[in-house]
């Protein structure tokens, strides 16, 4: 049996790290990328030399194009397919700003981030994902980006970049119906990590819709935004 490839973003720390965690431990061989390749080998480390998990690093910065187009002539080269991808990686949760007055070059860097990366990976990994016939893309959204919940003006970086991205899951999802690729946004609700403070539920509990969305069967569903228990969340 070919050995399922699954690639998550931002894998060094926080959501990134204990996804590349849960997966190997269901039998995926992980790529880990990190912008930071100390950062990004101690990790692996941890995993592959204490744990003893199926776990590569790749050094990526969702946005550079360059690592964009390297790592995915890499994946193709070494194992011929995709079958996961997970933009993870998000910076500025910009609790200090508010929409009225922001610094748009901060919001510039969390839109170039959040969005255009993801974007950028997806188009470098659905050629390959169509040639094979599957793929499960996830991207790490956030109950801050959906407009249901948007009653206060606070952490407008953040908050644009995930509602953003969750309309490019919903566009993404739409027009690779019947390819066998299918799109969701996953919230992993509000968890102990550097970005989301030490308020937050355990880690741990965060992961159940995320590998929910990576191990979707043929046929489920694809252009939603879910919570962490794979329930849908209005947008």
């Amino acid at each position: 049996m070919q050995k399922r490839i699954a690639l998550v973003t931002g894998g060094n720390r926080g959501i990134g790290l204990e996804t590349c965690r849960q997966l190997a431990r269901l039998g995926f061989t992980v790529l880990l990328t990190a912008r930071d390749p100390n950062k990004g080998n101690m990790a692996v480390n941890k995993l592959v030399n204490k744990e003893g998990l199926d776990v590569i690093f790749y050094l990526l910065d969702v946005t550079n194009t360059d690592h964009i187009r390297a790592i995915s002539k890499q994946v193709e080269q070494q194992y011929g397919s995709l079958n996961v991808l997970i933009n993870n990686a998000a910076i500025l949760y910009d609790t200090w700003q508010h929409a009225i007055d922001p610094d748009l070059e901060v919001v510039n860097q969390a839109i170039v981030t959040n969005v255009y990366g993801p974007w950028r990976l997806c188009q470098a990994f659905i050629p390959i994902m169509r040639r094979n016939g599957y793929g499960r893309i996830i991207n790490i959204s956030s109950l801050g980006g959906s407009l249901h919940y948007m009653q206060e003006g606070s952490t407008p970086a953040y908050s644009i970049s995930k509602a953003a991205l969750n309309v490019l899951t919903r566009k993404l999802a739409a027009e690779l119906q019947g390819t066998g690729i299918l799109v969701n946004s996953i919230d992993p609700g509000w968890l102990a990590t550097d970005m989301g403070g030490p308020g937050g539920r355990p880690i741990e509990e965060g992961m159940r819709g995320i590998l929910w969305a990576a191990t979707l069967p043929d046929g489920g569903p694809s252009g939603g935004f879910f919570n962490n228990e794979g329930k849908p969340m209005p947008w």
